[in-house]
């Protein structure tokens, strides 16, 4: 069977230039510690630092700027446990404050409510239905004690990106740090740092065509923030233990190409992306494309299916070799509908409903060509099954008179 492979927010196949850059690292002669100071050892040093210039040159960053991490996740909690252990250090003569939104990863929100049940104050600012959240919204969230405003720069199941230069501006005016979870938008779009105006960035491998298991968080200099682990002084204190030689090279190789192919490589997916819209729009009734009309990844499209049960969906679109999900990949199972689509204001049905097709690198119009034609046929099939879909389309299916006398066409 051809699969067609549309998850890539899920996470992303391995390139093969990204492997062959990592291959000396398993086997060959820089398999060393890089904290040891003989040949071997210094081998994976520089190879460490050269994937360290090309990870901070795809953010215009500095390459001291950068900490290599396992993930998003762990970026993430670095950033909001260290920012608030660093304020709490200095000794903060009320409970620290700080912002984030309703729609970021769990990676955030979790941290933030972990925080909470420490005595940390957290306001979670709402987004609109566009899914993208008000800058107003935010400045009108801060305190005298707010420390740190934590906004995701591209949202991973509604694609929405938002104003992260707005809210750099407010952030700095106001002297607090911000910090933006952009592991959806690393490799898929432009990233500055300095335009942005951010002071920590979440970024992840295997989001961009590299390895699973590494990740790195860009601190800018200056921000205070301590480790949550201690140990040796690797990666300049920010993160001890023995570094993930194979894993950064492959980070550093992802970014190189990443930032090669950027330009073109938008440009390409958006095109697909929209072909894939306005195919599924044509062929199909009571659907709706959520954020269409926001600022968007190129690569993102969240899809919503009236009385079509989204795990059912998924099933049944791999089924016949379509590959897709209904949201993040983490909650995958989860029995309540996305906090991303209810905080856009969608019922839990609508919810439920709901489909994410993200695309990538390896698509290509025949694999949009293939979408199309399976995403009709599951749609079809599972509507066939809804007694209430039925029920709807018989009520709409009368006939009724205009005021004429002419009988109206039906419509659904």
């Amino acid at each position: 069977m051809r699969r067609i492979y549309l998850d890539n927010n899920s996470t992303t196949p391995l390139s093969p230039e990204v492997f062959e850059a990592m291959r000396p690292y398993f086997t060959g002669e820089g398999f060393g510690n890089a904290s040891s100071i003989h040949w071997y050892g210094q081998q994976a040093k520089a190879a460490l630092e050269e994937a360290r210039e090309s990870v901070a040159h795809l953010l215009n960053a500095q390459a001291n700027e950068i900490f290599f991490t396992s993930g998003g996740t762990e970026s993430d909690n670095t950033a909001l446990f260290g920012v608030v252990a660093a304020a709490e250090s200095h000794g903060a003569s009320r409970p620290v404050h700080i912002i984030t939104t309703t729609i970021e990863h769990h990676a955030v929100l979790y941290a933030a409510q972990a925080l909470e049940a420490r005595g940390v104050r957290v306001t979670y600012v709402p987004v609109e239905s566009s899914g993208v959240v008000d800058p107003k919204d935010i400045e009108r969230a801060i305190r005298p004690e707010t420390t740190l405003i934590s906004v995701m720069h591209s949202n991973n199941e509604l694609g929405s990106v938002q104003p992260l230069e707005e809210i750099g501006r407010i952030a700095r005016k106001q002297g607090i740090v911000l910090h933006t979870d952009a592991v959806q938008s690393v490799g898929k779009i432009p990233l500055d740092v300095e335009k942005l105006g951010v002071d920590l960035l979440s970024l992840s491998a295997h989001k961009l065509y590299g390895p699973k298991g590494v990740g790195a968080l860009y601190v800018r200099k200056g921000t205070p923030l301590r480790p949550l682990m201690y140990g040796g002084h690797h990666e300049r204190d920010r993160r001890p233990g023995t570094e993930n030689v194979p894993g950064i090279v492959g980070l550093g190789k992802a970014a190189e190409l990443a930032l090669e192919s950027l330009p073109d490589e938008v440009q390409r997916v958006t095109a697909l992306r929209d072909r894939l819209e306005e195919g599924i729009l044509q062929r199909l009734p009571d659907v709706h494309v959520h954020c269409d009309r926001s600022p968007r990844l190129p690569n993102t499209s969240s899809v919503r299916f009236d009385h079509v049960e989204g795990e059912g969906f998924v099933i049944a679109a791999d089924l016949l070799g379509l590959a897709c999900s209904t949201g993040a990949a983490c909650s995958s199972g989860s029995l309540e509908p996305s906090h991303v689509l209810s905080a856009i204001g969608l019922s839990k049905e609508q919810a439920r409903s709901t489909i994410r097709f993200s695309l990538g690198r390896y698509n290509t119009e025949s694999d949009i060509d293939r979408a199309l034609e399976i995403i009709p046929q599951v749609v079809e099939r599972l509507r066939s099954l809804s007694p209430h879909y039925k029920r709807e389309t018989v009520s709409l299916s009368l006939v009724s008179q205009s005021p004429a006398g002419h009988e109206k066409i039906p419509t659904c």
